[in-house]
């Protein structure tokens, strides 16, 4: 398999040798075109003057005059009116002018033989080194007819400044194939560590850094793909912490459910431990049930894959339904509720919706004191839906409220006499109402109660 790179470097080879050559075919094309008959018309001007000055000075040598000329730059072929024929220059590559365009220009006819050139694929017609591809024009000297065939002598034509400019391309050629090289070396590199970095993402190593710094593409797909490395590995973290908050919170249950049975096994117990043996057992095999169905809950809100099952509902209502399912606890704890809901109606899932109001209404309860008090409020602005749960218990430090909704943190709980709870309570809070586009704030300081504000968009 070629690499990237070799890629790189044969596609660049063959778009210069292409642009070449579509370059000289469209250099050649334009000459026959356009310039073939300028270059024509030109060197006929020249042939005319050469005449002109033969047959308006009688006594000069035309063996001299041709030479001298020649010596100028011009290859002449010269045939006189009995077909003797003589070369002035360095030679023609092909000498296949025929006799009957001899005898034309004898008889006083031009010979246009670089306008009249074939047009050729692979070979520009003005470097055609050929006896046909000149212009011919007649003269008399000293009583005698001749016939002058002229064109230029490209090898002598070809200066300095032309073997310059010859050079200046050929360097130009292989200074831009080295260029590329380097090039191509230089953008493939940050390709190559990405691939490495994506090889170790696959063997779950998260903590490779790329040193890729660059503004183009390939440095925001680097950057994006360092973001990605972070959020997976702080992903995979979770994951890890996740499955050993699991197994933690089931092996404790577990645990003390194993031991109080062992215990319940015994002789010689009387009935108040016996009571109190199946009254633990009891509240674990609740906690147990209880972190079961919200695990459950929470997972099947992260892979949720269909739709919100969407319904208007009464808010108020709902919330209404919610507190007097604690009524229970309200009693038991002897606490005062009291509730201001206006009838608002809210369109969104009333079954995760209801796990909110159980969650947070379970936390004012639970965190709340024998006699305390808890206020829920519902109130319809302009934009929003506001839902406030307020307590009077024992609050939350700022440290713990920094990371109240990570799952399976839960602050000290050493400060109430209630069941230990599953830690995921809020978690399920804040993913169901972000569900819905709204947000859940928690307002709390150490001993002095709990706030906790829901605002809901309005549909």
């Amino acid at each position: 398999m070629r690499s990237l790179y070799s890629k790189l470097v044969l596609m660049t080879a063959a778009i210069m040798v292409i642009s070449a050559l579509l370059a000289f075919l469209g250099i050649n094309t334009y000459y026959h075109q356009v310039l073939k008959v300028q270059n024509d018309e030109k060197n006929m001007s020249i042939a005319q003057s050469l005449v002109t000055f033969i047959e308006t000075n009688e006594g000069v040598s035309l063996e001299e005059f041709l030479e001298t000329q020649a010596a100028t730059g011009y290859k002449l072929y010269l045939v006189d009116e009995d077909g003797r024929s003589k070369l002035y220059g360095e030679p023609f590559r092909v000498e296949n002018l025929s006799q009957e365009s001899v005898d034309r220009v004898l008889a006083g006819n031009a010979y246009h033989g670089m306008a009249n050139l074939p047009s050729e694929t692979f070979m520009t017609g003005y470097f055609s080194n050929e006896l046909t591809n000149t212009v011919g024009l007649s003269f008399v000297h000293e009583g005698r007819k001749y016939a002058l065939f002229l064109r230029p002598d490209i090898k002598m034509l070809f200066s300095e400044i032309h073997y310059i400019i010859a050079g200046l391309m050929t360097l130009m050629g292989i200074i831009s194939l080295l260029a590329m090289l380097i090039v191509a070396k230089k953008l493939i590199e940050p390709i190559t560590e990405l691939t490495l970095a994506t090889k170790k993402v696959g063997k779950e190593q998260f903590n490779g850094d790329l040193h890729i710094h660059r503004r183009d593409e390939i440095g925001q797909l680097a950057h994006s793909f360092q973001q990605m490395t972070e959020r997976l590995s702080e992903n995979n973290r979770i994951r890890k912490e996740f499955v050993s908050d699991v197994s933690h919170d089931f092996q404790t249950p577990l645990l003390n459910i194993k031991g109080y049975s062992d215990l319940l096994l015994g002789k010689d117990l009387s009935e108040k431990e016996r009571i109190d043996y199946a009254k633990v057992i009891q509240s674990e095999t609740n906690r147990l049930s209880s972190l079961t169905k919200q695990l459950l809950l929470l997972t099947s809100i992260d892979q949720l894959s269909a739709p919100l099952e969407y319904q208007t509902i009464r808010l108020d209502e709902q919330l209404r339904e919610t507190a007097r399912k604690f009524r229970w606890l309200l009693d038991e704890k002897e606490m005062s509720l009291s509730m201001d809901l206006q009838p608002v109606y809210f369109t969104g899932d009333p079954n995760f919706l209801e796990k909110v109001w159980e969650n947070l209404l379970s936390n004012a309860l639970k965190y709340t004191q024998q006699e305390g008090n808890v206020d829920i409020d519902l109130t319809e602005t302009s934009d929003s839906i506001i839902i406030t749960i307020r307590d009077n218990g024992i609050g939350v430090d700022e440290h713990a409220i920094s990371r109240i909704f990570d799952r399976f943190f839960r602050a000290d709980d050493s400060r109430t006499q209630e069941v230990i709870g599953t830690g995921l309570g809020l978690s399920i809070v804040q993913e169901v109402v972000h569900l819905h586009d709204g947000e859940v704030v928690i307002e709390s300081q150490d001993g002095d109660g709990t706030t906790c504000i829901v605002r809901l968009p309005k549909m």
